[in-house]
């Protein structure tokens, strides 16, 4: 296990993980004929806004990666495009894509704070679960308004 400090933008628009928060690595790197297959978990904090009533939203997020990265001049590099798999350069392999890609994926487009979120209120823009179950707005119709009035003379 090894824990490493989150990179930019490692979220999608209204929920991401924070810039240098804690991410949880625990990877396994195993030597297959084709290069290094690295497998395991990536944890870490979420915080962003509930698309529907503007709330505050922590969490944590926990997935899965499982990603082949290929020896120079392996039989990969003939089968496969240059973008499309992840190479070890001398010692070193590029994590950043992968755990970007995992998280990023797993995340809500539209998150919520919890599911049964009511929203707010389009006209006043007050919490629904926070007004009385009878909260209305009087909407007039300025077409209907001189007809209102000769409702309220008789």
């Amino acid at each position: 296990m090894r824990d490493v400090p989150a990179p930019e933008s490692l979220g999608v628009e209204m929920i991401g993980v924070p810039v240098g928060a804690t991410l949880d690595l625990d990877l396994r790197m195993e030597s297959v004929s084709e290069g290094v297959l690295v497998s395991g978990t990536v944890t870490g904090p979420v915080e962003g806004e509930c698309g529907r009533c503007l709330r505050t939203i922590n969490d944590t997020v926990s997935v899965t990666v499982q990603e082949l990265y290929a020896y120079p001049h392996s039989i990969t590099d003939e089968t496969t495009d240059e973008d499309e798999i992840g190479r070890v350069q001398g010692d070193l392999i590029d994590l950043e894509p992968a755990v970007r890609d995992a998280v990023v994926l797993a995340l809500p487009t539209n998150p919520l704070c919890r599911d049964e979120c009511p929203g707010l209120c389009p006209e006043c823009g007050a919490h629904l679960d926070e007004v009385p179950a009878d909260h209305s707005h009087q909407q007039v119709d300025a077409r209907w308004a001189a007809l209102a009035k000769l409702k309220t003379e008789e």
